[in-house]
């Protein structure tokens, strides 16, 4: 009796996986919006691909895989039979291009099949929110062919895509930034009005300072280390503007007549604003292709046998693990919260909608997701899986460090493209930044609260 119920119970979950997200909790998940399961399983497809390029360009893995028999070309053989192989063909940068390329394709064709849904009774929706197997085998059906496509320019071409894909990615992450400042500022300081206590201020305080404290520190190292007395201009200039800006924003989100229109603005907003813009500023520098103004300028590396002048280097370097965290952080947030803004809600055209039967499924006690769409969608669809495409572009720049491969992948290089893409995406996030202080007072008769 208990393997019937075994089999039911695994059937049941087979099932699931082939129909729509409700299914997908078990009774002992809270019960949740069916938007919300559809964006995390999607994102987590998304965090599946990244750890699998994780895996292939981990120093070492060819040699491990070598050790088992009859899996790699010269490997030895099983039972008589020698595979032909070739395990270098599916680890290190190229294999890294080939996992994007696939992602990258997998959320352009959900962004495409979904153009103008509007509500769950769409046929499409079905799809959005369903049939998660199928999905799942169209994404290794899509990896498996990015394998096959041949070397040659490939991927010199799919670098550029994705360093303009990567630009805009640090957009929509400064934009959740800054969003999150916000409303982070706003609960503090509303949470200390309605409990007259002093705590909450104090708590403001000590984060702001140890934000501007830690910003000051990395603009200090920065100096140190990615600069010389004599040589090294970009870097100085670079740094030396960003530092600038920043001033200039922090001075501005406390003027009076910011502070009058918005009275939420604060120095919290604009340390978290500049801690983010020093590392986007060490991130750049740490492509300057000189070794002489950058120490963690990566030589090489190949899956191939390096020669005594070329030692092998690691991609674990900091800025890389830093911008893993911050990817990560980024997706979660697209996949789970909607602003507390109206104005980033239409930008980011994602708005948590009311509709839907979720009251009654709370009421009879099921743990199940519930359709929250009937009558509109609750973020727009096309927009959601662009997101997630330029999220798969960014990590596959930020797993080879941005660095641009020729079309034998032996010579890697940092150009300067990477260099004034990290840049300009800097400036562009402390002019948005900018806007978000001034706008009420420029447009007085919009609403901004």
């Amino acid at each position: 009796m208990g393997a019937c119920l075994g089999v039911c119970s695994l059937l049941s979950c087979v099932s699931c996986l082939c129909g729509s997200a409700p299914c997908l909790l078990c009774g002992c998940c809270p019960s949740a919006k069916n938007s919300t399961i559809s964006r995390l399983i999607f994102t987590f497809f998304l965090f599946l691909g990244t750890l699998v390029s994780i895996i292939m360009i981990i120093p070492g893995v060819e040699k491990e895989l070598h050790k088992l028999p009859g899996f790699c070309e010269g490997s030895g053989s099983v039972l008589g039979v020698q595979t032909h192989v070739d395990c270098s063909s599916f680890l290190g940068l190229k294999a890294v291009y080939r996992m994007g390329f696939a992602m990258a394709a997998f959320f352009f064709f959900f962004a495409i099949l979904m153009v103008c849904v509007r509500s769950s009774k769409d046929p499409r929706a079905a799809v959005q929110n369903g049939f998660w197997f199928f999905k799942f085998l169209l994404l290794v059906g899509i990896t498996v062919g990015a394998f096959y496509i041949p070397d040659g320019a490939f991927t010199s071409v799919w670098f550029y895509f994705g360093v303009v894909g990567s630009f805009l990615f640090i957009l929509i992450q400064l934009l959740l930034l800054i969003d999150f400042a916000h409303s982070w500022s706003q609960l503090w300081l509303r949470n200390a009005g309605e409990s007259n206590a002093k705590g909450w201020y104090a708590a403001l305080c000590t984060v702001t300072f140890i934000f501007y404290a830690a910003s000051i520190a990395a603009i200090v190292l920065l100096y140190i280390y990615y600069t010389k007395p004599e040589g090294c201009t970009e870097g100085k200039v670079l740094i030396s503007i960003n530092l600038i800006l920043c001033l200039i924003v922090s001075a501005v989100s406390i003027l009076p007549k910011i502070q009058e229109a918005q009275p939420h603005s604060g120095l919290l907003q604009a340390s978290l604003i500049t801690l983010y813009t020093i590392y986007i500023t060490w991130a750049a520098l740490a492509n300057v292709p000189m070794q002489a103004c950058n120490p963690t300028l990566l030589v090489r590396n190949s899956t191939s046998s390096a020669t005594a002048t070329q030692p092998l280097t690691t991609w674990w370097d900091a800025p890389s693990i830093v911008g893993l965290i911050i990817f990560i952080l980024c997706t979660l947030f697209i996949s789970i919260r909607s602003s507390d803004h109206p104005e980033v809600n239409k930008l980011m055209l994602t708005e948590e909608s009311t509709a839907g039967v979720g009251g009654d499924a709370v009421e009879h006690g099921e743990h199940r997701a519930y359709d929250n769409e009937q009558d509109g969608v609750s973020y727009n669809y096309t927009f959601f899986h662009l997101c997630l495409l330029l999220a798969a572009l960014y990590i596959m720049m930020t797993l080879t460090n941005w660095y641009r491969p020729d079309e034998s992948l032996r010579v890697l290089s940092s150009p300067w493209t990477a260099v004034w893409v990290k840049i300009s995406s800097s400036w562009a996030g402390l002019l948005l930044y900018l806007w978000t202080l001034v706008a009420p007072l420029v447009l007085p008769d919009r609403d901004f609260s």
